[in-house]
């Protein structure tokens, strides 16, 4: 489990971190969410004691991350995919954080074969791909078995089996009761793999609550029909008290009633339908709602969400800033090396 009471963090005169206070609980997957800028990626070092706080406190587990005796086998973290030395193998980079750490050398072959790198287990890392760069930090992260797992933008430069891969892993660790808590920005991604969700903006909490709550609170749902006979539909529908709009596409909207009693309403009337439809927005529209006002570069010409009337406007492209580079592709990122950053 981890704790952030009132956590907070000043660079300078600014304000990077406010106050955050909320719970990160074993047993399910936790997104960690927030707009470029927002504080996400120094909360996770402040957990981890490679930043100190301003003010407040965080506990893992009931302790402070210096406390930890040997911190790898209680949290394993991937926070910097380039935070480990060129010229060492996969191999022996994540011996020396076993050795580190007291963990038997067997288990270095373990996670290199987890993540799929033991082919290239005695390369060098610094002719690996951006991909198997994340592969070898996870692989760090895993290392000591921990209970507690922190993951900063995991699945970027993964292929789609990689992404489906890491998806199933966290899914996996979290239903044998581990805490993992995981930052993105890749929203879809999200809405596949996490439960629960914490959202900040500005540095401060803005939802903490689960996956299926924050899209219902921030979203607009409703039931979209089609007829051939579309003006008697609106005439029933709003004799029976329930007002419709015509959306942008030429369908009729209605909120706040039950497709299935809708598609009832119809058929005694003897209305033919061509569709029948509950609309739900999606994680990313319910997320650009909530976080409009809390973003800190908009792009020249960009409509921020509910400038249109109805449905929120969804962002340009998921990942846009820092999106993900296709695994295979030359260059940098691999795991952390705690050792190096003072853990």
């Amino acid at each position: 489990m981890i704790e952030l009471e009132g956590l907070t963090k000043y660079y300078g005169e600014k304000l990077a971190v406010d106050n955050l206070t909320f719970t990160v609980r074993p047993g399910v997957v936790t997104g960690f969410l927030g707009p470029n800028g927002s504080g996400k990626s120094t909360t996770m070092r402040m957990v981890l004691d490679l930043d100190n706080p301003s003010a407040g406190s965080v506990r893992i587990d009931g302790r402070h991350y210096r406390e930890l005796v040997d911190p790898l086998r209680s949290v394993g973290a991937l926070l910097d995919a380039s935070a480990v030395h060129g010229g060492r193998s996969a191999y022996n980079h994540l011996l020396c954080l076993a050795q580190s750490n007291g963990i038997p050398r067997a288990r270095v072959a373990e996670v290199l074969d987890m993540v799929g790198l033991s082919s290239v287990a005695r390369k060098r890392s610094k002719g690996f791909s951006l991909g198997m760069g994340q592969r070898l930090g996870i692989a760090a992260a895993l290392l000591g078995d921990p209970r507690i797992l922190m993951f900063d933008e995991p699945v970027n430069g993964l292929d789609p089996e990689g992404i489906h891969w890491i998806r199933n892993l966290m899914r996996d660790l979290a239903a044998q009761g581990r805490t993992v808590f995981v930052s993105s920005h890749l929203m879809a991604e999200m809405a596949l793999t996490a439960e629960h969700l914490v959202v900040i903006g500005q540095g401060r909490l803005l939802a903490d609550t689960s996956m299926a709550e924050f899209i219902a609170r921030n979203s607009r749902s409703f039931v979209r029909l089609r007829s051939p006979e579309p003006e008697r539909l609106r005439d029933v529908l709003h004799a029976a008290g329930h007002p419709a709009a015509v959306g942008p596409d030429g369908g009729i909207e209605v909120e706040g009633v039950q497709a299935a009693r809708l598609g009832e309403l119809a058929a005694e009337h003897r209305i033919t339908l061509h569709e029948l439809s509950p609309q739900r927005a999606s994680l990313e529209e319910a997320f650009m709602r909530l976080t409009a006002e809390a973003v800190e570069y908009h792009a020249h010409g960009q409509r921020r969400p509910g400038a249109a009337a109805g449905a929120a406007q969804a962002a340009p492209g998921a990942g846009s800033e820092g999106g993900p580079v296709p695994e295979g592709t030359a260059g940098g990122g691999w795991g952390q090396d705690w050792r190096k950053k003072g853990g």
